[in-house]
């Protein structure tokens, strides 16, 4: 049977079993921004596949559920105040245990080496979203940076 077809049966024969995985799926991908704001490092590692890939902006890709959490916990070092703001445009189905996922992305922070500086950031993540042992995990995300900005106040 082929994705697509796989995918499609999942839609069509049970509208309500697609509508609570969609919301699963959503839900992942909200807790993985609302953990690095509040800097839940175990939190986090409850959103990631072990064998995730990840890439933000034009860095290098990141191999590893724990590979993953060490850089962000060293990227986000300092930041005593973060907020994401995410919107979920797509969540589509490969199979019943993959989803490709379109997330628009604008989050705020400040630092403590500059506490009146605040940093925005507008991107997009693309994420393939699997779903393990009946949890849907992060396996696959790909950070676009359309464009950052500093405000001082």
């Amino acid at each position: 049977m082929s994705s697509e077809l796989e995918a499609s049966t999942i839609l069509e024969l049970d509208p309500s079993a697609a509508m609570r995985e969609r919301m699963a799926v959503t839900d992942v991908l909200y807790r993985y921004a609302s953990t690095i704001d509040r800097r839940d490092l175990v939190g986090l590692r409850a959103t990631l596949h072990d064998d995730i890939e990840a890439k933000y902006g034009n860095g290098d890709w990141i191999h590893g559920g724990d590979a993953l959490l060490a850089w962000i916990d060293t990227a986000t070092e300092g930041t005593v105040w973060q907020h994401h703001m995410l919107n979920v445009y797509h969540v589509d189905f490969v199979s019943d245990t993959e989803a490709k996922t379109l997330t628009y992305h604008t989050s705020h922070q400040t630092t403590s080496d500059a506490p009146d500086t605040c940093r925005k950031i507008v991107a997009r993540y693309y994420d393939t979203v699997r779903k393990v042992d009946g949890r849907w995990l992060i396996a696959d995300k790909y950070m676009q940076i359309g464009w950052t900005q500093e405000f001082h106040h």
